[in-house]
């Protein structure tokens, strides 16, 4: 793919900065044809799928070309969905953050419509709505579109599909002539194609055909996750799989930087790479995760252009890319040299609509994976151990040893056994890094049915709290089933609650800095009564 630069395409500076913050460097395939051509005040028809940056395409030229000093209505966006109309008006005001008197207001079904009516009378530039929401404001006078110059038409084939033909054909009448029209569809059937000659003069056809590539041999696996618990799951996957190499991606340098940060505040080897790097720097860095010294290397898209290190063993989208071709180009740099790689994803909420987007374009199978327990990775690291022993006693003389051993033995009231589980758990220690045992499960007797471990919190009935707020905590901070969650005990003051024994350890570390009903909360074993 060919790169193209935010500050190569004639973006005024408070624009410029807006997208800096917003950790973009470069522009997608649709931007970079679609900014410069509307720029030019052409109408246009784009042809791009959801997920390849069609907001900013034609919302940075529309902020251009508002007058900040008029407090008239300037721009139409129209949206098929209330959700999309949202979304798109978030994207024009990060994108406007720097551009002082613009006001972006979204108009949809559903919301009160005198508060809309009031924001529209305070004056606003620029309203993106849905057909039906903004026929209704034609219709009691509260939209004026005499200063409109431009109306853009955002998913016109979807809108169609929902039966706003006559309601969009009747608000492009009523848009002044001398306007630009532009319009984005993913597909162009003969519905839009008449609204084209209807409607525009001398549209200018921009394309983004997506190549149709495919990924094979490289297992893809997806984790829903919260966004506060990205950086632990992180940490869980880098501990079970224990890859020789990893390319961690992020959206934005920002977060490149604080997640290297962190990484390293855990005791990883890992550095970043992002535009803002000098060429020595980025020398640097990259000298250093070819030659294994650093283990994890966390970049944005364009950074990582030209990265062609064969050892990588797994990718991790820390944060799913904004288009789907970048999806391709990040996980197929593991799995190189007929190896098999692994690629991780991270999901967040509606973000799984993404990547069925992309599972589509990759014609490929990502399939859901259950967030690793404490358990699961305490168990991986005993497996790594006793690889490790096993290889010692079969390739190594360990004669000296087993004298000094029998020496001691007889010396002390202990057996080979304990002798060996101890020195197992000081290995785990130092494997983990803490002073905490990871394996231990050894909850003293806390009162609860067998299998089960009672745990104390500092919250009760005067507090307003009910057995399905603290179910809903427990279940919601560990991604624990809420069917494993035993009896829920509640007082005045207090509750205990009962968890499976192999979820206590990670339901007093989920739940440290949780607050229920508002309150920060104390959770730790109970004392058997």
């Amino acid at each position: 793919m060919e790169t193209v630069r935010f500050d190569e395409l004639n973006i005024v500076d408070p624009i410029l900065r807006a997208i800096t913050d917003m950790g973009f460097e470069e522009a997608t395939p649709i931007q970079a044809k679609a900014i410069p051509m509307e720029m030019t005040g052409v109408d246009i028809v784009g042809q791009a799928q959801t997920g390849t940056g069609k907001t900013a395409a034609f919302g940075i030229p529309l902020l251009q070309k508002i007058n900040p000093k008029s407090k008239k209505l300037q721009s139409v966006v129209l949206c098929p969905t209330r959700e999309l109309a949202i979304q798109v008006a978030e994207e024009i005001r990060n994108l406007s953050k720097y551009m002082h008197g613009i006001k972006v207001l979204p108009i949809y079904g559903g919301q009160d419509i005198v508060k809309q009516i009031r924001s529209l009378k305070a004056g606003t530039q620029i309203i993106i709505g849905t057909p039906g929401r903004v026929m209704d404001h034609m219709r009691r006078k509260t939209v004026k579109f005499e200063e409109v110059h431009t109306i853009i038409l955002d998913e016109a084939d979807e809108m169609l599909n929902m039966g706003f033909r006559e309601d969009i054909e009747t608000i492009l009448k009523e848009i002044p002539e001398e306007r630009q029209t532009i319009m984005f569809s993913a597909t162009m059937p003969k519905p839009i194609l008449d609204i084209t000659k209807t409607y525009q003069k001398d549209a200018q056809m921009i394309k983004v055909v997506k190549k149709e590539l495919t990924v094979p041999k490289i297992e893809q696996y997806y984790y829903e996750v919260k966004t506060k618990n990205k950086e632990e799951v992180l940490s869980r996957l880098l501990d079970i799989y224990d890859p020789k190499l990893s390319l961690v991606f992020c959206n934005t340098k920002r977060e490149v930087d604080e997640l290297v940060v962190a990484l390293q505040g855990r005791g990883y080897f890992a550095e970043g790479l992002h535009g803002d790097l000098k060429q020595a720097q980025r020398d640097r860095v990259m000298n250093s995760f070819r030659n294994g010294k650093t283990e994890i290397l966390v970049a944005t898209d364009v950074a990582a252009r030209g990265i062609d290190v064969d050892d990588v063993e797994a990718v991790f989208n820390y944060d799913l890319p904004q288009d789907e071709e970048y999806y391709v180009h990040r996980i197929g740099r593991t799995g190189r040299a007929g190896r098999t790689g692994k690629a991780f994803s991270f999901v967040i909420g509606r973000e799984v609509y993404k990547l069925r987007d992309i599972q589509k374009y990759c014609k490929t199978k990502i399939l859901l994976q259950p967030i690793p327990s404490l358990n699961d990775v305490a168990n991986t690291k005993v497996e790594k151990l006793l690889e490790q022993v096993r290889n010692i006693i079969q390739e190594e003389d360990l004669t000296s040893m087993i004298s000094l051993v029998e020496e001691k033995l007889n010396e002390e009231d202990f057996t080979a056994l304990d002798m060996a589980a101890a020195f197992f758990k000081l290995m785990l220690r130092k494997e983990s890094g803490t002073q905490e045992d990871i394996m231990s499960e050894d909850f003293k007797d806390t009162g609860a049915e067998q299998g089960m471990v009672r745990l104390f919190i500092n919250i009760g009935k005067k507090q307003n709290v009910r057995p399905g707020d603290i179910l809903g905590a427990v279940a919601g901070e560990t991604g624990m089933p809420g069917k494993l969650v035993g009896s829920i005990d509640m007082y005045d003051k207090y509750t205990f609650v009962e968890v499976p024994r192999e979820y206590a350890k990670d339901v007093l570390k989920a739940m440290q800095d949780v607050k229920i009903k508002g309150k920060n909360i104390n959770i730790e074993p109970a004392n058997k009564k």
